[in-house]
């Protein structure tokens, strides 16, 4: 292609949009560990405690109607940003979608758990996928789970999956259920559902 079109070879891809891309001879990792630097020192967490659990065990955020409210602006950033970092995350799917569904009216408890994130971010900011090479499987497996009816303002479920090929994570997801679930069986029905779905979309590939 370099005779036909003027291109330059600039060699493997070490950096794309923010991730970083680091081979070796037994796979790719990927991750995004200077984007997490960066969050840290723009909301002023770099010199924060680092922690190994984003939320408390059996925490549910509700709208706190009676709360202080924070600056908006600043806590719309921070969302958006753990929402980028989520792209070679999982792990913070869950933390940051409780979050993101309170950017429109922010309060003190809300910003309190968002910095609960940007703490845990801290203690793993190296984290990411790796995709090992040389598998002979490459089955797509899908792993779904749903917390019934723990939304305190609409009592709606929520809905997570992640789907993964050979060894690393392909596709995650995390969302509030459509509907209200009456029971339990009825919150995992749906969840497995919209599972389906995705893997019906990515065994089209």
């Amino acid at each position: 292609m370099m005779l036909k079109f003027d291109m330059s070879d600039l060699g493997r891809m070490r950096h794309f949009l923010g991730i970083e891309v680091i081979p070796s001879d037994v796979g790719i990792f990927i991750c995004q560990r200077r984007y997490a630097q960066e969050i840290l020192a723009r909301f002023n967490m770099t010199n924060c405690n680092p922690i190994r659990n984003l939320i408390v065990p059996g925490t549910n955020l509700s709208k706190d109607k009676d709360g202080s409210r924070v600056d908006a602006t600043k806590f719309k950033q921070a969302v958006g940003s753990l929402m980028y970092l989520t792209v070679t995350r999982p792990d913070l799917m869950f933390g940051t979608s409780l979050i993101s569904r309170l950017m429109a009216n922010p309060k003190e408890s809300h910003w309190a758990a968002t910095k609960r994130l940007l703490r845990y971010v801290k203690g793993t900011a190296e984290h990411g996928i790796f995709y090992k090479t040389g598998r002979k499987s490459a089955n797509l497996i899908a792993y779904t789970d749903s917390n019934y009816a723990r939304d305190l303002d609409d009592r709606r479920s929520t809905s997570g999956l992640v789907l993964v090929m050979g060894c690393g994570a392909v596709s995650w997801a995390l969302k509030k259920q459509p509907v209200v679930s009456l029971s339990t069986t009825e919150a995992e029905y749906i969840t497995v559902a919209s599972c389906a779905c995705n893997v019906f979309g990515l065994e089209g590939f």
